[in-house]
């Protein structure tokens, strides 16, 4: 999954302190905002489908970072392969409370899910997260072999989580964190994994009394009022 968002003006290099670089706009009307995003998506969309039809998403990237922008410019969103249609479009505050209203508010003005597109206002669970592999440097990792243990608080409804796989040890500590969070993700869902996990560690060596992603996902849906879907956001 490649995510795009667009950079603030002070990312790229130092402005000339003579000039300050202004504030990116935020809308005052999310609402408004996310119907103007959907006007903008039907006019592109004959562009994207060509792109997209002759494997060249990058074709787009720069139109859809000003539309997603204009909904809120901390926002992100990622082109892929839907669960149920042929593509999905997803866009992510990274379940940033401040972002939530926007998000939210794009997601009720979307169109209906059909046969060609999905829409998601954050990162969905994988259908099975064991079929998974990913790059990480010179690793090749299969998620089928990360093991999780899990304490749940059953007055709380959270759980607090601790990530092992057994390359945990050969990483460095950026990819290290990496692998942490990514599976969890991918099992749960961006959405169901803030709203249920509380406390994630690292497990360098394998601990006693693990699970697979799979029984993490099962377990977390299993917590009283857990409402999120597979494949799908609530």
């Amino acid at each position: 999954m490649s995510w795009f968002r667009r950079k603030r003006r002070d990312e790229d290099e130092p402005p000339d302190p003579r000039t300050p670089w202004p504030d990116e706009p935020v809308p005052a009307d999310p609402a408004a905002a996310a119907e103007g995003f959907w006007r903008r998506w039907d006019e592109l969309l004959p562009e994207i489908s060509a792109a997209l039809g002759e494997g060249e998403p990058h074709r787009v990237e720069t139109l859809l970072l000003d539309a997603v922008a204009r909904v809120h410019p901390a926002l992100q969103f990622s082109l892929e392969r839907g669960h149920r249609s042929i593509y999905a479009l997803v866009v992510s505050g990274q379940e940033d409370p401040a972002l939530r209203p926007y998000t939210d508010a794009w997601k009720a003005a979307a169109p209906p899910d059909d046969a060609l597109w999905e829409y998601h206002d954050s990162v969905p669970p994988v259908p099975d997260p064991e079929k998974v592999t990913v790059n990480l440097g010179e690793h090749r990792i299969a998620l089928a072999d990360v093991r999780v243990v899990a304490q749940v608080d059953e007055a709380e409804h959270v759980v607090d989580v601790a990530v092992h796989h057994p390359v945990m040890a050969e990483l460095a500590e950026a990819a290290r964190r990496a692998m942490t969070f990514l599976p969890l993700d991918a099992a749960l869902g961006e959405r169901l994994a803030a709203e249920r996990l509380r406390r994630v560690e690292t497990a360098v060596a394998e601990p006693t009394g693990t699970i697979s992603l799979v029984e993490l996902r099962e377990l977390v849906e299993g917590l009283h009022g857990s409402h999120d879907n597979v494949g799908g956001t609530a």
